[in-house]
C-alpha cells in the first residue's frame, strides 16, 4: 500500500509529456517561429525602420510596419486588407511571384522609401499607393493597372513603373503621367527582366535610375527567337493551354537592348552591346556622378564577363574588367561606387574564393579589399567616411553567415572585424550610410529574433524579440525540439563535406533507427546550416526517424574547387557524395542500414532518382518532388552555365538526365508533381512515368491540380507532407 502511495504521489509530480509537433499545426496559425518579419529597411533618414509581417490569424497575409528608433515602438503603418479587401493579381504579377518564390503571401510585399525618408511607395493589388509616413491613413493611389516594379527616383521627383510592357514616369511635382516606351507588346517588352534574367540571374528589375533623376536605362527585349512551349495546366475543373516562350538549353534567347531614356522630354538613345547578340545583359548601373552608365555582358556560355563603361553623354565605351574562367563566371550584387575616392567595389572568384577588390574609374585594379582562406557572399553597405565595407561572409564557419567589417586600403584583408554576435546564422539589412544595421538571427534553437544594432554590433533595441518563453506559439513543442548535431566527412577528392544530424527523443545508441534523408544537392544553395531548422525535420525526428542532410560538392557558398566538380556532369560528383553520407549512416552502429529512404524537391527530386538508381541496394525508398528528370527541358542560363548546350555536351546531358541510369532504380518510389509547374515542367514527370512504364516498374504518383513548382496553397502543404511521410512509413515501417 505504501509502494502505491509512492507511485502515485510521484506520478502526480511528474512533469507532463513533451508535446509533440503534428502536421496540422504545422500548417496553421499563428506561425510557430513567431511573428516573422521581412523586408527590412532602415529609412533613409535613419529616424525608423519599416518591415512586413504576417497577421496572428494569417502569417500569409503581410501588411506594413514601422518601428520608430526614438521611442523604440512599433506600430502598423498600412493595413492590406483595408486598403485593398480584394486582391485580385494578374497573370503576370501572378508569375512575377512564382519567380520570387512569393506566390504563396498575400498583401503587402515590396515597397521603398524617398530619398528624404518622408514617403513609401507601395503597390498593392495592381495599384500604386504613396504613403506619407506621418499620415499613413490617407495614401494616396497615383497609379493603376496592374503597375509593376514600381520605384521612387534617387531625388524624389518622379515614380516610374511598368505598365503594360512599357516604361512609364509620373512627374510629382506636376501630377503628369508619361510613357516613356511605346512599342511594348506581344514580343516585345521595356523595363522588364526576362524570363531567365528573373528565374537565374537574381534580376528582379529591368530599369536602372541614374542619380540625378535626369536619365533612366532600361532593358528592351524581343522574344520571338524564342521557341514557344505549349503547355497545359491542368487544374481541378478544367485545363489551360499556355502558349509560353521558354528558352530550354540550347534554344535561342531573348534579343536585348540596352536604351537610356531623359524622363522629362522622353528622348531615347540605344547603346551599343556589341556584335555579338547572343548575350546575356546581367546588370546595370551608375557610377555615383551619373556621368557613367556601367553595364555587366556575360556571354552565352559564361566563361566571360565584362564591366562595360558607358559615357552617359556621347555613349563612348570602354571595358573597364573581364572575368573569364574555364568553367563559368558568377554574377554577383557587388559593384559600389565610391564619391570621395573615385574608385569602385568589385567583387571576383578569381582567386578561387570570392573576394573583394578595389579599382580606379578606369578598371585599374588598386589592391584587394579581402582575401583568404574564405569568401564573402555579398556586400551589405560601404561607410565610405571610416572607410569600411560591410559584408555577409563564412569566415568564421561554412555553415554560419556573420556580418563582418572590412577597411577600404585593404589593411585588414584577412582580418575581418565581425560585427555580429553569436554563432549561427544572421542576415543583416544596414542603413545607406553603414551606421547602423537590423540584425535577423537564428540558430538551431532559436527561432528568428530580430535587433536593431549600431555598425560595431552594439545594441540598439529589440525590433522582435521572439523570445521562446511561455506565451510563444513554438513554447507548448519546445521540450520535444531536438537538438541538432554538425559534423564533416571527406569527399573522394578530400574536400570537406558537411553534414546534420537530428537523433530521436531518448536517443539509444543500442538501438537501430529508420533514416529520413534529407537532399537538395544543387548549386546556388546550401542545405546544411546553423539556422532555425525545417519543422518538418523536427517532425520527423519526433516521429523516430534519424534526420540527416549533406551538401554535396556542387553546392554553395564554397570555394571554387568545390563547386566546379559539377561542371559538364550534373549528378556524378552529387551522388557519389550522398553515398558517402550513407555509407558513413550504415557504419553507425545506431542506425538500420536496410532502412534508408532519401526525399528531395527540385533538384532534390532529381537528387533522389539519381541515388535510386545508382543504388538501390543501399537505399529502401525515395520520395521525388518535381523532379528534373531530363536537363534538355530546362531552362538556358541555368542549365548551360554547368553544361554547356547539348550539342556541345551531348553525352554530358545524356548521362546527367535520369533516363540513363533507369535499369538500377529497384526500390520503392513516389513521384509528386504540381500540374502547372512553369519552372521543372510536369513533362518532366511525365516522361519519367512513361520511362518507367515501359520498363515495368511500378511506383506510387502523386499530382497537385493547379500546383506550381512549389505546391504553396497551405492545404496542398500539409497535403503533400503528409503523403511524404505515410511513404516513408509503408516503405520503411512504423520507427520502433
Amino acid at each position: 500500500m505504501r509502494f502505491l502511495f509512492c507511485f502515485l504521489a510521484a506520478l502526480a509530480s511528474a512533469p507532463a509529456a513533451a508535446e509533440r509537433l503534428t502536421l496540422d499545426r504545422i500548417h496553421a496559425d499563428p506561425a510557430l517561429s513567431g511573428p516573422g518579419v521581412r523586408s527590412l529597411k532602415v529609412s533613409p533618414d535613419g529616424a525608423r525602420v519599416t518591415f512586413l509581417r504576417g497577421r496572428p490569424e494569417n502569417q500569409f497575409q503581410l501588411d506594413l510596419w514601422e518601428f520608430n528608433l526614438k521611442d523604440k515602438s512599433a506600430r502598423l503603418l498600412l493595413d492590406s486588407k483595408r486598403l485593398a479587401p480584394k486582391e485580385q493579381l494578374s497573370d503576370q504579377e501572378k508569375a512575377r511571384r512564382e519567380r520570387e518564390r512569393t506566390s504563396s503571401l498575400n498583401g503587402i510585399l515590396s515597397y521603398s522609401w524617398s530619398p528624404d525618408g518622408k514617403q513609401l511607395l507601395v503597390p498593392l493589388a495592381g495599384k500604386l499607393y504613396l504613403v506619407d509616413v506621418a499620415h499613413p491613413d490617407a495614401a494616396r493611389m497615383v497609379a493603376s493597372g496592374d503597375v509593376l516594379d514600381p520605384k521612387i527616383s534617387p531625388r524624389g521627383r518622379y515614380v516610374s513603373f511598368v505598365r503594360a510592357q512599357n516604361l512609364f514616369v509620373i512627374d510629382l511635382q506636376t501630377g503628369q503621367e508619361r510613357q516613356l516606351s511605346s512599342d511594348g507588346a506581344g514580343a516585345i517588352h521595356n523595363g522588364e527582366a526576362e524570363f531567365v534574367a528573373q528565374e537565374e540571374m537574381g534580376q528582379s528589375t529591368g530599369y536602372y535610375w541614374a542619380p540625378d533623376d535626369s536619365a533612366i536605362a532600361y532593358k528592351r527585349y524581343d522574344e520571338t527567337p524564342v521557341p514557344v512551349v505549349r503547355r497545359f495546366e491542368i487544374f481541378a475543373d478544367r485545363t489551360d493551354v499556355v502558349e509560353q516562350r521558354y528558352p530550354a538549353a540550347g534554344d535561342a534567347n531573348v534579343l536585348v537592348q540596352l536604351l537610356i531614356v531623359a524622363p522629362e522630354s522622353g528622348a531615347t538613345r540605344r547603346v551599343d552591346l556589341g556584335p555579338q547578340t547572343d548575350i546575356y545583359l546581367v546588370r546595370a548601373d551608375w557610377s555615383a556622378n551619373g556621368k557613367a552608365l556601367l553595364y555587366q555582358r556575360q556571354s552565352r556560355d559564361q566563361k566571360r564577363l565584362d564591366l562595360v563603361s558607358v559615357d552617359a553623354a556621347t555613349l563612348a565605351q570602354r571595358t573597364l574588367i573581364s572575368e573569364t574562367s574555364n568553367t563559368w563566371v558568377g554574377i554577383h550584387d557587388d559593384l559600389r561606387f565610391l564619391k570621395q575616392q573615385n574608385a569602385f567595389i568589385w567583387s571576383s572568384e578569381r582567386s578561387g574564393r570570392n573576394h573583394l577588390y578595389l579599382y580606379d574609374l578606369d578598371g585599374h585594379l588598386l589592391h584587394p579589399i579581402s582575401s583568404g582562406a574564405w569568401g564573402i557572399d555579398n556586400v551589405l553597405a560601404v561607410d565610405e567616411k571610416a572607410g569600411r565595407v560591410f559584408v555577409a561572409a563564412n569566415r568564421d564557419a561554412v555553415i554560419d553567415k556573420q556580418a563582418y567589417a572590412l577597411n577600404l586600403d585593404g589593411a585588414t584583408a584577412d582580418q575581418p572585424t565581425r560585427v555580429t554576435q553569436g554563432d549561427g546564422w544572421h542576415d543583416a539589412a544596414f542603413s545607406r550610410d553603414g551606421q547602423i544595421f537590423v540584425d535577423t538571427f537564428s540558430d538551431p534553437d532559436t527561432p528568428p529574433q530580430v535587433s536593431i544594432r549600431h555598425a560595431d554590433g552594439s545594441m540598439i533595441g529589440w525590433l522582435e524579440h521572439n523570445e521562446l518563453n511561455a506565451t510563444h506559439p513554438y513554447a507548448a513543442y519546445r521540450a520535444a525540439h531536438l537538438p541538432t548535431e554538425y559534423g564533416t566527412l571527406k569527399a573522394a577528392d578530400g574536400q570537406t563535406l558537411h553534414y546534420s544530424l537530428l537523433k530521436p527523443a531518448n536517443f539509444n545508441r543500442f538501438k537501430r533507427y529508420p533514416v529520413f534523408l534529407s537532399t537538395y544537392g544543387g548549386p546556388h544553395a546550401q542545405h546544411v546550416a546553423r539556422r532555425w531548422g525545417n519543422l518538418f525535420d523536427q517532425y520527423m525526428a519526433q516521429q523516430g526517424y534519424l534526420v540527416f542532410r549533406l551538401d554535396n560538392r556542387g553546392s554553395s557558398r564554397r570555394e571554387r574547387a568545390f563547386t566546379d566538380a559539377i561542371y559538364h556532369q550534373l549528378g556524378a560528383v552529387e551522388v557519389a557524395d550522398q553515398l558517402v553520407g550513407i555509407d558513413w549512416l550504415r557504419q553507425q552502429g545506431y542506425v538500420d542500414a536496410k532502412r534508408i529512404g532519401v526525399f528531395g524537391w527540385s533538384y532534390g527530386g532529381f537528387m533522389t532518382l539519381r541515388l535510386l538508381a545508382a543504388a538501390s541496394d543501399k537505399i529502401a525508398m525515395g520520395v521525388a518532388v518535381a523532379p528534373v528528370t531530363d536537363w534538355t527541358l530546362y531552362d538556358t542560363h541555368y542549365t548551360e552555365q554547368f553544361m554547356g548546350t547539348p550539342k556541345e555536351n551531348p553525352d554530358g546531358y545524356k548521362d546527367s538526365g535520369v533516363f540513363a541510369h533507369l535499369d538500377g532504380l529497384r526500390s520503392p518510389l513516389l513521384l509528386v508533381h504540381g500540374m502547372a509547374d512553369d519552372n521543372v515542367l510536369f513533362t518532366n514527370t511525365t516522361r519519367m512515368i512513361d520511362a518507367l512504364v515501359n520498363r515495368g516498374v511500378h511506383f506510387d504518383l502523386m499530382t497537385y491540380p493547379g500546383a506550381k513548382h512549389g505546391i504553396s496553397s497551405r492545404a496542398g502543404q500539409r497535403h503533400v507532407y503528409a503523403t511524404i511521410e505515410a511513404f516513408f512509413k509503408k516503405n520503411l515501417g512504423e520507427p520502433r
